[in-house]
């Protein structure tokens, strides 16, 4: 399993077009992807699951996957947060 935390920064928390990228991407991958904020956790490949959480600034949320390509999935939602500056 390999995880990452991360503390959003968008004022707008995660909205609809980066939650959007951020499901279309993970589910391209096998491996089970989760999302958690507090003690909330929810699929990160269903995007009403991840609205959901309404997920502020300054929220912390933690990325985990488990499964055959893990790395590969943990580095996709790296990258789609870092590339829609959430």
């Amino acid at each position: 399993m390999k995880e990452f935390t991360y503390i959003i920064q968008d004022p707008a928390g995660i909205h609809a077009r980066p939650a959007g990228m951020l499901i279309k991407k993970m589910q391209t991958f096998n491996s089970d992807i989760t999302i958690t904020k507090g003690a909330k956790t929810v699929s990160l490949k269903k995007l009403f699951a991840l609205m959901g959480l309404a997920i502020k600034q300054n929220e912390t949320i933690t990325i985990k996957a488990d499964g055959i390509d893990e790395d590969a999935a943990i580095d996709a939602a790296k990258q789609v947060i870092a590339s829609e500056k959430i």
